[in-house]
Order: structure tokens, then sequence, then C-alpha cells
């Protein structure tokens, strides 16, 4: 059963699919899951289970976290998430390597994007922008958002420039192309959150694109009867029987 791994980005390369066309994909780095505790429904009102990636040093370790990882019997981690749970399932049935997924899954990319700073709109909202010349001294920037003095304010959600990026962004339903065991890597098609060495949460897809393409045919609307064309005789056969008709009635 697929519920989820802790990866770290390695960067993009290129693969050739199954249909021999070449694919950008993204290189994530998801060994090393290590269990630490069961969340159950009895005690915490939901089930989930919760996984470490990435040691680190106990001296960079609050002695709270310190005690609960040594408890589970670990080594301090660095990167700490919870994969929610349908069922209680058994320890043994939960799986922490990459051969949770295989080639062909969808699967859901967590991972927090590049911090750009502070932005103007033009480049965080994709504004047009104003003037580039005739005495124009405002190319790039927002201008009057007030709308005089009916109403007089600034409405809600008013594009304004600020800080962009450096916040948790979800890549909904890209496809698991390769799955390497031994070098515990996974390689997802597309790109991915984040910059080369950040962390990020790979889960099993959501809303699963391939359910609707698995569709039987049964499910299908049936095409609806067409209606037999009217058979009709052409000029020459009309003629002929006419011709038939006369020399019957000279007779």
């Amino acid at each position: 059963m697929s519920i989820g791994l802790l990866g770290r980005k390695i960067g993009m390369t290129s693969v050739y699919d199954a249909r021999g066309r070449l694919c950008p994909v993204t290189v994530i780095a998801a060994g090393d899951n290590v269990f630490l505790r069961r969340i159950t429904t009895e005690n915490d009102g939901y089930s989930a289970v919760q996984v470490g990636f990435d040691d680190q040093k106990e001296s960079r370790v609050t002695k709270q976290l310190l005690g609960e990882f040594k408890k589970a019997g670990v080594e301090p981690k660095r990167f700490v998430r919870e994969f929610r749970l349908d069922a209680d399932l058994p320890d043994g049935a939960i799986n922490l390597s990459v051969t949770q997924f295989q080639a062909g899954d969808y699967v859901d990319v967590i991972g927090r994007s590049k911090g750009k700073g502070f932005q103007g709109v033009m480049k965080k909202h994709n504004f047009h922008g104003q003037g580039a010349a005739h005495g124009s001294k405002t190319h790039r920037r927002i201008g009057a958002v007030g709308n005089r003095s009916t109403p007089g304010r600034i409405w809600k959600n008013q594009g304004m420039p600020g800080h962009l990026g450096d916040e948790r962004v979800t890549v909904q339903n890209l496809q698991v192309m390769q799955v390497r065991e031994t070098e515990k890597v996974i390689l997802i098609s597309g790109a991915v959150p984040g910059a080369n060495g950040s962390y990020v949460v790979i889960r099993p897809a959501i809303k699963k694109p391939a359910a609707a393409a698995a569709k039987p045919e049964a499910a299908k609307k049936p095409e609806p009867a067409r209606k037999p064309e009217a058979t009709t005789k052409p000029e020459a056969a009309k003629k002929s029987d006419a011709t038939t008709e006369a020399e019957a009635a000279k007779k």
C-alpha cells in the first residue's frame, strides 16, 4: 500500500518513455525514510504514520524532540512529516521504501517554492504595466487603486507589490517515470517546486486522473440508433416502369 515518502530534490534530467519520447523528469532521492510513531484513532482521533528523513546532530535538536527520537530508537531527523491512513494498518504492512511506487503511478509532490524577495506587480501578478514612452515616468508601477471618492478605498484582493515565493506549493498528478531501487531515487515527470537540495513530500495522487480513463465500456452512453435510409429507385428504372405500363395499356 502506498502511503507516501519524504525526499530531497536532486535536480532535473530527461529520460525516454515507453513510446520513445524524450520526457523531462525530476530526480528525487527518497531513501532512508524511518518510521517514528503510530498515530491511532483511539488515542489521537485519526490514523496516521509519522516518518522522519535525513539525519542531523543531536546538538541541533530540542530536548523534547530528542526524547521522541530516542523513544523510537532512531537517529535525530531533520525532516519529519505525517501521512494519513484510511485504516489502522499493522506496522508490518507499512512500506517506506521507494518500491511502494511503480512506473506509471500518479503522485502529488509538495514542496516550498523558491523565494523571489520583494517584487512588483508586473512580476508578481503579471500586470501589463503602463506606458513605455511619451513622457511616462511610471513604467512598471501599479498606478491608481483608490477609485476616486467612490468608494474611496482599496478593494480586497487588489494586486499589490510584495513578497513572492517561499511558500508551500502542491503539484498534482505527476507521473512516476522510473523507480531505481538500488539508487533509492524516483524519477517524476515534469517540474517539482523548490530549489535543488530542498525537501519534498511525495504522496499518492488524490484526484487520480487514470481512473477516468479506465472506465468500463458499459458505463459509456450508447450511441443513438440511426434511422434506415429510404430506398429510392433511380430515374432510369422509373422510366422503364412507365413505358412497360403504357405498352400494357395499349394491348
